[in-house]
């Protein structure tokens, strides 16, 4: 596979929200706001792409040479645990405004299961060095998108009437499901 499409494939065919299902609590809790919903997915990338980065070069010249790459899970959530506290710590002190958008989700972002989904992905594929930062990429690139187009949805929904049973999460997870079939059809599903 071309990087081009790789990098295509993972913000649009395979979208890590949308056709993995992961990191939709982030998904459904921080995207009432389109302002909240880009920080979140500007810091999901960046922590998603220095993640990879470590992972990679700890799985192909540690784990894997040293046959203990049962350890793989642990060693990839002590990496996110870590740069997620890093990041926090700058977002907090450079970015007060982001922090408060962003509320209790941003230290989830340790426990964002589309950070460690990426990274597993990438591991089980066996991607390259490059590969690897395409896909991520594109990950990142396509959760921001996803997060950013359903934030601006929520928004416009929040203005308008909706029948009070739909109200809140249950539209939400309607638009989302739609989304999801929009997106699925990038794959000709």
């Amino acid at each position: 596979m071309s990087l081009m499409a790789l990098l295509i494939s993972s913000i649009l065919v395979e979208n890590i929200i949308l056709t993995k299902f992961l990191g939709l609590c982030s998904f459904l809790g921080v995207s009432n706001q389109e302002q909240g919903a880009l920080g979140m997915g500007i810091c999901v990338t960046l922590v998603m792409l220095l993640a990879n980065i470590l992972c990679f070069f700890l799985y192909h010249y540690l784990l894997l040479p040293y046959d203990i790459e049962y350890l793989r899970t642990i060693t990839f959530i002590l990496i996110i645990a870590s740069l997620v506290q890093l990041t926090e710590m700058i977002i907090r002190k450079y970015f007060p405004k982001i922090q408060a958008l962003l509320g209790i989700y941003l230290p989830l972002i340790a426990t964002n299961c589309a950070i460690l989904g990426a990274v597993l992905l990438t591991a089980a594929n066996n991607y390259t060095f490059t590969q690897t930062l395409v896909f991520t990429l594109g990950s990142g690139l396509g959760y921001s998108l996803v997060l950013y187009i359903f934030s601006s949805i929520r928004e416009k929904l929040n203005i308008n009437p909706i029948l009070k049973g739909f109200q809140g999460t249950p539209i939400a997870l309607i638009t989302a499901g739609i989304m999801s079939m929009i997106f699925g059809r990038f794959i000709g599903g």
